[in-house]
């Protein structure tokens, strides 16, 4: 009894209760409080991200507790770079977390669609309806909004040589992006990276094998994909070729210096003869170690370790060029592109574990000396670099959170090729799915089917605003239009070109990442919905 967090006691009458220690030190909400607390808590991180959804969404800039500045409109990167205190906050930051690394995309959206069904929900709540029945038929209306996104989608053609359709649907993710002043290169290197990778028929994409590497310098423009690897290096010595072709890699985990002892030792050197001695031995060694290199037929060496300026000197001797101090991925990656192996020591280097690459060159940039080394042509085309530049480590910084949101959606695209038209078109026809079925129920959770058709609306309207039109009279054209038309890609048209039909737009988002926006933000309410007591210590005490 002693862990029991109070102690027992009974009233005149004979019935016992338990008076709870240390009840004055903490805080306590119950019953609708908290779950109001949560839902003006849930409200106002949705309200801050909602200006940034869409191509026409703002940025936010973001600073550090250490100073470091971020710009950008990601969702799940204002999520995660928000101090946020509130338990249910947290809740919400997970929640776009999941969502990215679930599909890469729809960050923004899916906290914007938790939040206007939080909004939905507090109305219900006021109206006398408990939050459990509000939670079950939010429940069903996610599987009724399911079923119409299955039901309005379309196959989408994936062909290796025909790409275009799939560039386009890159081109949408990066819209809304810093990097729109150059998306079409930027989807097209983002498609290519994926298509390289990707096994189509089991449908599967590796994304280790892809790389993102990164240089402040030169225009976004001059970004490119590089059919190979591409290491933040430069030969060992200034003096070694600067562009190799037809390469035998070397790829070393070894040290080139003379074996020490395994135990703890100590070398007395008491004349001259015995240093001479010991520096000729050291010297052999170092022959030795070159001269195998050599003789397995290698015309580079990839070290993982340094090696000090005499190695240095003896490798340029014997014509053997050297990249030193590489990391270990970067090791795995040139490993896995050049389809050699990673020789922990020189007596098991043999001709078979070496490399092939055909060409090799080192990159130098503007009149700054940083130069980078690029190992292209490799007998393994799958493993493919992306290389980024920018005016600024933030622009960039952006550009590569950009560009992993593209190669998710292609990747998700790959995975399950079924699309829906985006502009809130999706939602639109949601919500008029949702909203028909409300009035073929008799129960208390019509009144939750119609709060989750309003709630889907909030998306299309933030899009609007954003967009500088009018919020309700888009929505309402729009959805007079989708139910006469019949046409469900009808959507908010963000670049105020005239036409609302999505499809000529080609503005469309995978299935599986609606799908999953909609079944993530409705899991999340519903378990907000049901805390009804909140117990956290006192900050004052």
């Amino acid at each position: 009894m002693s862990a029991f967090p109070g102690t027992f006691a009974f009233d005149e009458y004979g019935r016992p209760f338990i008076i709870l220690r240390e009840q004055e030190r903490e805080k306590r909400i119950t019953g609708n409080d908290a779950i109001k607390s949560h839902i003006l808590a849930a409200r106002q991180i949705a309200s801050t991200l909602k200006t940034s959804l869409g191509p026409k969404g703002l940025d936010k800039i973001m600073v550090s507790s250490d100073g470091d500045v971020t710009v950008t409109n990601d969702g799940a990167t204002i999520m995660k770079l928000m101090e946020v205190d509130h338990e249910i906050g947290k809740l919400m930051v997970q929640l776009s977390q999941s969502q990215d690394d679930e599909i890469g995309d729809g960050t923004t959206g899916v906290v914007v669609l938790a939040g206007a069904l939080l909004e939905q929900a507090e109305s219900l709540i006021d109206r006398g309806i408990h939050p459990i029945r509000i939670a079950d038929g939010f429940e069903l209306a996610a599987q009724c909004a399911v079923k119409q996104l299955e039901s309005i989608a379309e196959p989408f053609p994936i062909d290796r040589n025909h790409k275009e359709p799939l560039v386009k649907i890159a081109m949408t993710t990066l819209g809304s992006k810093i990097v729109n002043k150059c998306h079409l290169q930027m989807a097209t290197m983002a498609v290519d990276a994926v298509l390289n990778v990707a096994d189509i028929e089991k449908k599967d994409v590796n994304f280790e094998l892809i790389k993102i590497e990164t240089k402040v310098g030169g225009r976004m423009e001059d970004s490119m994909l590089v059919k190979g690897v591409v290491v933040d290096k430069t030969m060992s010595h200034a003096q070694m070729p600067k562009v190799l072709k037809d390469v035998k890699l070397a790829i070393l985990t070894c040290p080139f210096e003379p074996p020490k002892p395994k135990t703890k030792h100590k070398l007395d050197v008491t004349s001259a003869e015995d240093y001479r001695a010991l520096r000729e031995y050291e010297q052999e060694k170092f022959i030795q170690m070159v001269k195998q290199v050599k003789e397995a037929g290698a015309t580079l060496a990839i070290c993982q370790w340094g090696f000090d300026d005499e190695a240095n000197h003896l490798l340029l001797q014997h014509e053997l060029p050297a990249v030193r101090w590489v990391g270990g991925p970067e090791i795995e990656l040139i490993a896995i592109a050049t389809g050699g192996r990673i020789v922990p020591r020189f007596e098991e280097l043999t001709p078979e574990k070496l490399g092939t690459a055909g060409l090799v060159r080192e990159l130098s940039f503007g009149t700054s000396k940083d130069k980078m080394l690029v190992i292209e042509e490799c007998k393994n085309s799958k493993a493919v670099t992306i290389f980024l530049r920018g005016g600024n480590a933030m622009i960039i910084a952006e550009a590569k959170r950009s560009i992993h949101d593209a190669l998710c959606v292609v990747r998700s695209l790959i995975k399950d090729n079924r699309i829906v038209y985006g502009g809130g078109a999706a939602e639109i026809s949601c919500s008029l799915a949702v909203a028909k079925e409300a009035d073929q129920l008799s129960t208390l959770e019509q009144y939750a089917f119609r709060a989750f058709s309003v709630a889907l609306e909030n998306i299309p309207l933030a899009l609007a605003e954003n967009s500088g039109l009018h919020p309700i009279e888009t929505l309402s054209e729009l959805k007079a239009r989708q139910v006469a038309e019949k046409c469900p890609s009808l959507g908010v048209d963000c670049m105020l070109s005239g036409d609302s039909d999505m499809k000529t737009h080609n503005v469309v988002e995978s299935l599986h990442s609606k799908k999953q926006q909609i079944l993530l933000a409705t899991q999340l309410v519903k378990m907000i919905l049901k805390i009804d007591d909140v117990r956290s210590k006192d900050a004052q005490q």
